[in-house]
Order: structure tokens, then C-alpha cells, then sequence
């Protein structure tokens, strides 16, 4: 997935940086004031990122007394498994979501692996839609249990974008037993860091005056957009902090990361013009990976191909999707790239599946003796899992927020 793939540009920028550097000084308006007076921020809106605390696990320790206080893993514990959510006694061993269960196994021997409950979680989820409903229509979901909410223009005319939260929150524990951290802001880059700053169960607002003072102080490896990949590519030449990414210049974002390289230099100064979009359904995932060596066997495509498949399968593992349609991308030595697709009429039901497609598209490829540097794949024609399927583990369904 390319990101930010619906963020805005104006002339190699992104949109509001030149009449954000106009209004610097408007910007230092007491950020209480501005709550309370309903005042947005830059670009004139008020986004809250609400983020359920570990969802799936918190939903079975509710429901199971017995599992209080334990770690917690919801998931498959098979060698393929994959951790769905950890509850936060998991999370102290290192345990997180997304993790091979045998990994988080390893890293916490007592851990207690629960089987989903699909029907649970979804008809919970469906509650909580209901809350945020009741606010506004402008409602992202992001993942499984977060969603971005835009109450700008909300429907019972609450002028405090805090206030807001502030009800979701309550009501949600109120009506679930479960509790939401919610981050308030101007921007959707914005409001997802503050509802991580006071997890779990926190409220925390960045307003106009201190956003770009709070980037600043933040590791790069905590912002959106910036995975494992580009945070140890950014720590190479220096860039650890919001502060230090702030201090490179655009040409130099877009010569060492290409087109995402503007989206990092607004996201710097605590600009992100991306709306939040109600509905929007994803179209594909993908992986890729560039190799240090050419490869130039079959086998070695294989085996390179391997930890590929795994990060394509965990992602449908943990969102509760399946596809129709596995596409491999081959790039050569010689930067010539081409791709191959295969679709089936039902949804592809495991890993496996996957990897079959993958390598028999593999082997109609006509050898090149300049080897291969890059490999990818991707699943789309997207739809949620559905009770029944054949999977390698429990199929994990896309719950409605």
C-alpha cells in the first residue's frame, strides 16, 4: 500500500504548508481557549482517532473472569498461527498483534491462547459504530478496533471536539464494560499520536499551538507511515526524532524516500491534509522486498518469497480479510519489472493458498541470467473472512467500528 495514498500535493508540497507558515503567530492561541471556543486547527477541522484497548482480548477477559490478570493472546497457537490481539499482562513479555503465535510463545511461556469469537466481536463492534453514529457520519475505520471520526460539523452541535471524546469514551464503557483511548486533533496524523500518548484507557488533545512542538519531541519510529523499514533507513542518516526530520529539507526527503519524502516533510511540522474518508474499504495489501544480492535460482526466489507470503497472510490474519486475486511483481537486475496475477473464483482460504498461486506464477516466468532484485505479492479483490472457510487458523473477520 503506498502511503499517504490520498494525501493532497500542491507544487511538491503538501497542501497548507505556505499558509501554515503564514499563520505561525494566529497558531499560538491558548490551546484550552481554543478547544473550548470550538476553534479547529490548520485546514479548519477536528479529528478524533478512537482506539479500543486490546479489543479482541479485553472482549474475553470481560466475558471470562477466569483469564483476568493472565496473558492473554487471541489467535491460533499452531506453528503458522497468528497473535489476532494481546491484553496488556501479554504485552509486558513483548507479545503484540500481528506476532507469530510461536513467537509469542517463546517470548511468554504461560501465555493463553483463546480461539475468536467472531460473532462477539462483531456484534461489540457494531455497538460501538452505534456511539460514534451518533456524532457524525464522517467515520474511517482504520483497522479492526480504531477508527478516525470527523465531527467538525457533528450532529449535536457540540462545539468541543474533547467533549466529544469525552461521551464516546464513557459510553462505551458504559454500554460494553470495555475501554476506547482517544486522541483529538486537527489533523488525522495528529490525532492517532495522541490517542497512543495516554494508552490505556486515556484522552489526550494536541491543539494548534502545540503540534508541531509536539512532533518534535516524538521518535520517528512512532509516527504513521514510518514502519521498521524506514525508521532503521531514517536512523542511518541521522533521523531519530520529529525535531531531526523536521531539519532535512524537501529536496532531501525526495531524493532518499521519493514521493512519500513530502508527506514526511509536512507531517514534521504537524501538517496532514488527508481527509477522513467514511467507508473507505481497502483494495489490496502487499509486501515486497528488495534484495542486498541478485537472485538467480528458482529456489532462491522461493525461499526469498517466504517471509513475504507470511506478512501478506498475517495482515489477512489480523484484518479478517481474503482475496481473490494473488499477483507477483518481479523487478530484474536491469530494473525491468513485470507482474503476473491469478484469480479464483472464491476467496483464497489460507497461506498456503497463497504461496501455491505465488510459485506457480513464479514458474511461468522465462529466466532471466541477470537475476532478480526484487520480489512482491499481492492479495486483492478484497472481501471480509466468513464462518466456514478452510484457514490455516481461525479466519479473523473485519469488524464494522
Amino acid at each position: 500500500m503506498s502511503f499517504p495514498a490520498d494525501g493532497p500535493l500542491r507544487i511538491g508540497l503538501p497542501r497548507g504548508i505556505v499558509a501554515h507558515v503564514m499563520s505561525d503567530r494566529r497558531a499560538a492561541l491558548s490551546p484550552i481557549a481554543a478547544d473550548a471556543a470550538g476553534q479547529a486547527g490548520p485546514g479548519g477541522r477536528k479529528v478524533i482517532h478512537i482506539d479500543m484497548d486490546a479489543f479482541y482480548a479485553s472482549v474475553e477477559q470481560r466475558d471470562d473472569p477466569s483469564l483476568r490478570g493472565l496473558p492473554v493472546a487471541v489467535g491460533g497457537s499452531a506453528e503458522r498461527g497468528v497473535v489476532a490481539a494481546a491484553s496488556y499482562e501479554a504485552r509486558v513479555f513483548g507479545v503484540r498483534s500481528a506476532m507469530p503465535s510461536v513467537t509469542a510463545r517463546r517470548r511468554c511461556p504461560a501465555l493463553v491462547f483463546v480461539k475468536p469469537r467472531f460473532d462477539v466481536y462483531k456484534a461489540v463492534s457494531a455497538q460501538i459504530r452505534a456511539i460514534f453514529a451518533e456524532h457524525t457520519d464522517i467515520i474511517e475505520p482504520l483497522s479492526l478496533d480504531e477508527a478516525y471520526l470527523d465531527v467538525t460539523q457533528n450532529k449535536q452541535a457540540i462545539a468541543s471536539a474533547t467533549a466529544i471524546a469525552q461521551d464516546i469514551r464513557r459510553r462505551i464503557r458504559e454500554e460494553t464494560g470495555l475501554t476506547a483511548s482517544a486522541g483529538v486533533s486537527y489533523n488525522k496524523f495528529l490525532a492517532k499520536l495522541a490517542s497512543d500518548h495516554r494508552k490505556p484507557d486515556g484522552l489526550f488533545v494536541v491543539t494548534p499551538a502545540m503540534g508541531e512542538r509536539f512532533v518534535e519531541t516524538l521518535p520517528v519510529a512512532r509516527f504513521h507511515g514510518v514502519g521498521p523499514a524506514t525508521a532503521a533507513k531514517m536512523e542511518h542518516l541521522g533521523i531519530r526524532t520529529g525535531a531531526d526530520l523536521k531539519a532535512q529539507s524537501l529536496g532531501f526527503l525526495q531524493e532518499r524516500f521519493g514521493k512519500i519524502g513530502p508527506y514526511y516533510y509536512g507531517i514534521s511540522r504537524g501538517l496532514d491534509e488527508r481527509p477522513v474518508r467514511a467507508n473507505r474499504i481497502r483494495k489490496s495489501v502487499g509486501a515486497e522486498n528488495t534484495f542486498s544480492a541478485d537472485l538467480h535460482t528458482e529456489h532462491e526466489m522461493r525461499e526469498a518469497l517466504g517471509p513475504i507470503i507470511d506478512k501478506v497472510w498475517r495482515h489477512c490474519e489480523t484484518a479478517g480479510t481474503r482475496g481473490r486475486t494473488v499477483t507477483l511483481k518481479v523487478k530484474y537486475a536491469d530494473f525491468r519489472q513485470i507482474t503476473r496475477a491469478q484469480s479464483s473464483p472464491a476467496p483464497v482460504a489460507s497461506r498456503a493458498d497463497i504461496e501455491r498461486a505465488a510459485f506457480r506464477l513464479l514458474a511461468d516466468l522465462p529466466a532471466d541470467p541477470r537475476g532478480v532484485r526484487l520480489l512482491g505479492v499481492t492479495l486483492s479483490a478484497l472481501e471480509e473472512g466468513r464462518e466456514g472457510e478452510r484457514t490455516d487458523e481461525p479466519a479473523q473477520f473485519a469488524l464494522p467500528l
